[in-house]
């Protein structure tokens, strides 16, 4: 089926099997995948971020995928460089007259694409760092929330975190920082909804995969290899709970325990964000992720057509 090129975004929290059902949908779309994951785009971080790079393998042909494994890990990657790094693999799909389908559980990511949006880069600030390293984190959470209600806890998990939210904060204070520097997209969105109790269920379940496969072997192996165990830990959950085991600051129990209830909280926040997409204007086609990949396939079809 051709789809004229139009933009199909699939979003969806963790575990909800976006990532299988966009490499499907894309293979009979003659389409290519731009990950919207924002820690999917690191080498080495592999079994942690769930890639399953074997999802896009279909009958044998391998399904194109952009902005995966494009840095190092270590190296700190930004809403300016997405937006940046998606519109380079979007126009060169479009050039190629395929059909670009944009998967991943990032909701901000996979917005300010849509939106037509973009942040400055936002450069470091050492004397505002130098006055703010001996502050604790109760301190720094108090001046992040000075600039902005705090939503979440995803900025002031560590030091280094709520230091660099309120550079980005400070300097966003300062200027007029939202410009429309790229076009507002119209794309096709689907979501994949999971019942909670099967995404918990699944998250669970997922987890210890991720475990017996060796997801604490490639924590020691990043760091063997010179990546900063802080560097791992602002990354948050995978990489933050395996690495606190790893250098002793937590038992296998106590992370196991703490990263099921943090990815948990996760897969909420992100639905909690696509929920605020639908109020921000956003039409959303949700699919019931225990249905048939067949019958997913089906329905998208028929809403293709439609927005055509």
């Amino acid at each position: 089926m051709q789809n004229n090129g139009q933009l199909i975004s699939i979003i969806g929290p963790t575990a909800s099997g976006k990532t299988a059902f966009a490499a499907q949908l894309a293979a009979v779309l003659d389409g290519e995948i731009i990950s919207g994951d924002s820690r999917q785009i690191y080498r080495g971080m592999d079994i942690g971020t769930g890639k399953d790079l074997s999802d896009y393998t279909i009958n044998g042909k391998q399904i194109p995928y952009h902005l995966i494994d494009i840095r190092n890990a270590g190296d700190k990657y930004t809403l300016f460089h997405f937006q940046h790094d998606f519109h380079k693999a979007y126009q060169d799909i479009l050039s190629r007259a395929k059909t670009p389908v944009l998967c991943g559980g990032t909701g901000l990511y996979i917005e300010s694409v849509l939106k037509g949006y973009r942040l400055p880069d936002v450069p470091e600030n050492p004397p505002l760092r130098k006055e703010l390293e001996h502050k604790s984190l109760p301190e720094l959470t108090e001046i992040l929330n000075r600039y902005k209600t705090l939503h979440n806890t995803t900025d002031t998990d560590t030091k280094k975190r709520a230091i660099r939210a309120i550079e980005i904060a400070d300097f966003q204070s300062k200027q007029d920082t939202e410009i429309r520097d790229y076009e507002p997209i119209d794309s096709l969105i689907i979501g994949i909804n999971i019942d909670r109790e099967a995404r918990r269920e699944k998250i669970s379940s997922r987890l210890k995969k991720r475990l017996d496969e060796g997801m604490v072997e490639e924590v020691k192996m990043l760091i063997d290899s010179g990546v900063q165990p802080d560097d791992l830990i602002y990354y948050g959950l995978e990489y933050k709970f395996v690495t606190l085991y790893v250098i002793g600051k937590l038992t296998f129990a106590e992370m196991f325990s703490q990263l099921e209830i943090a990815i948990h909280q996760f897969a909420k926040r992100q639905m909690t964000w696509f929920r605020g997409m639908e109020r921000r204007g956003f039409t959303i086609h949700w699919l019931d992720a225990s249905l048939p990949m067949e019958e997913k396939i089906e329905k998208s079809f028929a809403w293709i057509r439609k927005s055509q």
